[in-house]
């Protein structure tokens, strides 16, 4: 338990109740889960609440459509959420929605107080109006010709082709888009927030450090350009919270949606039987005194929302503001947005169907993130090798390897801290524990990448000092050698010791996975990170931890992100046959003998460090390890196709006895393998998960 634990509600954007969860939602709730786990871990008091965004006209009308009343449409699609939130370990705390009396009440308080503090006007407005369906339209269901560019079918806001602004007033020759029907002009009264008279404490409170600097700029490019005033209210028929004392008006979807995060907290507390805590996370003035903390996790595309709009409500109806509100960016597939047409339309669903693992994506979105509002992009490819390597071929490998001498021959049983005096072990725990520091920091700036890159040094020096040992030489040796068996004890104990410290710092990420080490090493209670410093004593029989990533589950669900009948024409299509793909195959060269092939000496190496080579376009510097006890130089061709912080760690094949060659930038001391076609692209060789530093390839 920390000495001065915090008190912390965190939250998420709530996902819109109109469809399924996908893996662009996930990056912020695996994020947040993440960020959170972490708190609770450090142990200090952090609330995850988050809940179902219900309201709207697109509920309403996608409920009509499948003859289901909208309660019923929530309904489902709760439960959808609810359990694939589940399946990919997202503890939420408590999982709610907005359409609830205690959202309801929150939103009748704030809109009440806001009217009492005469910023709430209502004036007539012009839109346009369904005259089949007897409805006003949002924006997004009027379409037409563009204003500017003439392209049709675009929707009442923006065009899709040219990329214009407008209002819907402006569209050519405009239809329903529920009827499709012309629709009419009409006036109607419309509540609206005076979000402009609030300007001066949004310019002040969007400068005190509660956003990333680059949202703040963001929010002085809007300041600029001048805030105009919000309309929170929308016609019957309509899905919503009716306005008090406003018959036939609703609260608009994103008035009352954010506020659903006090809803949320609200039913919480009061199902866990502590409805006293509610103010110390909500009430402006109690949460000051009590100094508690209150984070948003969002995505950069409901940043005006979340930092102008819901702050000014906020402050200037009494209630707690943000301490901080994180922002990220947008996923992409393969470089591209999600799309159907490509396979790349990924849900969360398809994604356990296909690849299972749940794991597997958290890690590999945590090894992206970096606390920033940058993009990240999902390489189906890289996913695989990056978790293969890294995990299997890294993380796992450490306990997969060393539990076996540990179970045959010191039946489970540690060697306790302080009993032999021998230094050789010493290093890699302390080489473990000193990155606490650095992985805590990244943490709490949200920066996983950095997290995971720590993680990954530390388990490079484990496994070369056990490679370095060779605790399989000193176990063949246990009858003839009487110094074999303490040190065999000391190595592969203190590379398990130092995997329990890997794995409490990887909790967070792989919660599933840390539960599993829990069992090996047989822990009375759940590892928390103070764990860090303590050492374990004993394990269980070993049991596979991760199993690698199947690249046919890869191909599924490609098949599965798009139309099927698309999916199936791409693997039939030659254009997308991986033969294809090869271009122009060369022509096999002339036979040679086996004692020619027995010239040349392959050998595994593992690839500890690798950069850029000043003046070369095409040369990385590689630093390997081939077992000898040495490390070589070798500078490799492949620049264009790999940055230098994937390849360190990575096992690679390596011609050893290839005579060294003077270069102007060095001494190059070998050949790395790699494959190359008459296309793009180059491609190292690397082995399976078990091949060690200096094997032979024969």
């Amino acid at each position: 338990m920390s000495a001065h634990p915090r008190r912390i509600l965190v939250t998420s954007a709530l996902p819109y109740a109109n469809g399924p969860i996908h893996i662009g939602h996930l990056v912020e709730y695996i994020q947040t889960d993440i960020w959170a786990r972490f708190q609770k871990l450090r142990g200090h008091e952090c609330h995850y609440v988050c809940a179902d965004d219900t309201h709207g006209t697109p509920i309403m009308l996608r409920a009509e459509k499948e003859g289901i009343s909208p309660d019923q449409l929530i309904e489902r699609m709760h439960a959808e959420h609810s359990r694939d939130f589940a399946d990919f370990h997202v503890a939420f705390d408590n999982y709610y929605s907005t359409n609830s009396a205690e959202n309801r009440a929150y939103a009748e308080d704030i809109y009440g107080k806001l009217k009492a503090g005469g910023l709430i006007e209502v004036r007539p407005i012009e839109q346009y109006y369904d005259p089949v369906r007897n409805m006003f339209l949002p924006d997004r269901y009027i379409k037409g010709g563009c204003p500017k560019c003439g392209a049709p079918d675009q929707y009442g806001d923006s065009c899709e082709v040219c990329g214009a602004a407008y209002q819907p007033t402006d569209l050519i020759n405009p239809y329903s888009a529920v009827s499709g029907a012309p629709p009419v002009r009409r006036q109607s009264d419309h509540h609206f927030f005076r979000l402009g008279a609030c300007a001066t404490f949004l310019k002040a409170w969007t400068r005190s450090g509660v956003l990333q600097d680059e949202a703040a700029n963001k929010m002085a490019e809007w300041f600029e350009a001048g805030l105009a005033d919000w309309d929170i209210s929308r016609d019957a028929p309509y899905f919503g919270f009716e306005i008090p004392g406003a018959p036939g008006k609703y609260f608009y979807v994103w008035l009352d949606a954010p506020i659903g995060y006090f809803g949320s907290c609200r039913h919480y507390f009061e199902r866990t039987g502590r409805g006293d805590r509610i103010a110390d996370f909500v009430d402006g003035e109690t949460a000051a005194a009590r100094g508690t903390e209150l984070y948003h996790f969002i995505g950069k595309d409901i940043l005006y929302f979340h930092a102008l709009f819901w702050p000014a409500m906020l402050h200037f109806a009494g209630y707690r503001t943000p301490t901080a509100i994180f922002t990220h960016g947008f996923l992409t597939v393969n470089g591209e947005k999600m799309s159907k047409s490509r396979g790349t339309f990924i849900t969360a669903r398809s994604y356990l169907d296909c690849i299972g693992n749940p794991e597997y994506l958290r890690y590999y979105y945590a090894a992206k993130l970096n606390g920033t509002m940058a993009d990240i992009d999902l390489n189906l490819d890289d996913f695989a090798a990056r978790v293969n390597a890294d995990l299997i071929g890294k993380y796992v490998n450490i306990a997969s390897r060393a539990a076996g001498f540990i179970s045959r021959h010191f039946a489970g049983r540690l060697l306790a801290p302080g009993t032999d005096p021998d230094p050789l072990g010493e290093g890699v725990v302390a080489a473990a524990c000193e990155a606490e520091g650095a992985i805590a920091a990244a943490y709490e700036a949200r920066d996983t990448g950095r997290v995971v890159r720590e993680v990954m040094r530390v388990a490079d020096v484990i496994n070369q000092y056990f490679d370095r040992h060779k605790p399989w030489e000193l176990a063949k040796n246990l009858a003839a050698d009487p110094a074999a068996a303490p040190l065999l004890h000391r190595v592969t104990s203190e590379c398990l010791n130092a995997f329990r410290i890997l794995t409490i710092y990887l909790k967070p990420i792989l919660p599933a996975v840390a539960a599993r080490v829990e069992r090996f090493f047989g822990c009375e209670r759940p590892l928390v990170w103070g764990d860090v410093q303590t050492q374990a004593h004993a394990i269980n029989p070993y049991e596979p931890l991760l199993t690698r990533v199947d690249p046919r589950g890869i191909g599924k669900l490609v098949a599965a992100g798009g139309d099927a009948a698309a999916a199936d024409a791409v693997a039939h299509s030659p254009a997308r046959h991986a033969e294809a793909q090869q271009h122009e195959t060369a022509p096999i060269a002339e036979h040679i003998g086996i004692d020619d092939f027995g010239r040349v000496d392959l050998r595994i190496a593992r690839i500890v460090n690798a950069e850029h080579v000043e003046g070369a376009d095409k040369l990385l510097k590689l630093t390997v390890d081939l077992g000898e006890g040495r490390t070589r130089t070798v500078f490799a061709g492949i620049k264009s196709a790999y940055a230098p912080e994937r390849l360190v760690g990575r096992l690679t094949v390596v011609v050893a006895n290839l005579a060294p060659r003077k270069m102007r930038f060095g001494l190059s001391e070998g050949m790395v393998l790699a494959a190359s076609g008459s296309g793009p692209g180059v491609f190292i060789l690397g082995p399976d998960a078990g091949a060690q530093p200096g094997m032979r390839v024969k």
